[in-house]
């Protein structure tokens, strides 16, 4: 009799036990479930590739194509957007450290990226294109730029591709603005950018250059978003395609590229 009383109070608490487990696995659970709900978005873009991303000193926020595309992306998602400005060479590693969920800037699908970040579906096609001054009548085309000095941004597929030119010396500038005042100096023979932002720049009144129509490549952009983040990726692509269909998406790329031709 007295072993049976103390079968029964050992198995009245192990119920109690398992009870109590059960609770505590549904409380961590929904603790999980609470701190993986994303109410902030963090991008991060180098803030100085108009038109895609710039400061206009008249505006308190960040403008350009990016910047309305990723609000735009934000605001799908029922996410605040908070931008940071990062060097472009630091914004990988600024992404792979945790520091920010997402990199909007111009960036370049390639398969060398592909190996250290997740990309979005593609959102803009671009291809990089060559500015000389507007009396150098000796380049026409990139093999043209054999032996010549070649002005690009650091770290982007415009060095990359420039490097692949015979005899080229390619200088690595922070900003495609100091590429510009390179060019117009003397310093250099040629620009090599992302056509947008070399169509940008002569519109914007930066005058005595030219482009010249040859692309070196047909490049699409995307966003950049942490390698163990794939459920991240579904949310931004799903947002990015409804903005398509809704035809928001055109809205923005008409407010910026629209009266560009060529």
């Amino acid at each position: 009799m007295k072993l049976k009383k103390i079968l029964c109070a050992l198995t009245a608490a192990l119920m109690a036990m398992s009870l109590l487990a059960g609770c505590g696995g549904e409380k961590k659970a929904a603790d999980s479930e609470a701190k993986n709900e994303m109410k902030v978005l963090r991008a991060a873009a180098s803030v100085d590739f108009a038109p895609f991303e710039f400061q206009d000193e008249t505006k308190k926020e960040y403008q350009g194509f990016d910047m309305d595309l990723i609000r735009a992306v934000g605001k799908e998602m029922g996410v605040k957007v908070e931008i940071s400005n990062i060097t472009f060479d630091g914004l990988i590693p600024a992404l792979e450290a945790g520091n920010i969920d997402v990199i909007i800037s111009g960036m370049t699908i390639n398969d060398t990226r592909k190996k250290k970040v997740l990309f979005s579906d593609p959102y803009y096609e671009s291809g990089l294109t060559m500015v000389v001054t507007a009396g150098n009548d000796t380049i026409k085309t990139f093999k043209d730029l054999e032996g010549k000095k070649i002005a690009v941004q650091i770290g982007t597929t415009s060095a990359s591709e420039c490097r692949k030119i015979k005899d080229a010396q390619v200088i690595e500038l922070d900003t495609p603005s100091i590429c510009f005042m390179e060019l117009k100096a003397g310093n250099v023979d040629a620009v090599v950018n992302d056509r947008p932002v070399n169509d940008y720049f002569i519109s914007q009144g930066f005058d005595g250059v030219k482009t010249l129509p040859e692309r070196l490549t047909a490049e699409d952009y995307g966003i950049a978003i942490n390698k163990n983040n794939p459920e991240l990726q579904k949310k931004v692509n799903a947002a990015l395609k409804k903005l398509k269909d809704n035809g928001e998406y055109k809205k923005i790329f008409d407010k910026w590229f629209a009266a560009k031709k060529g």
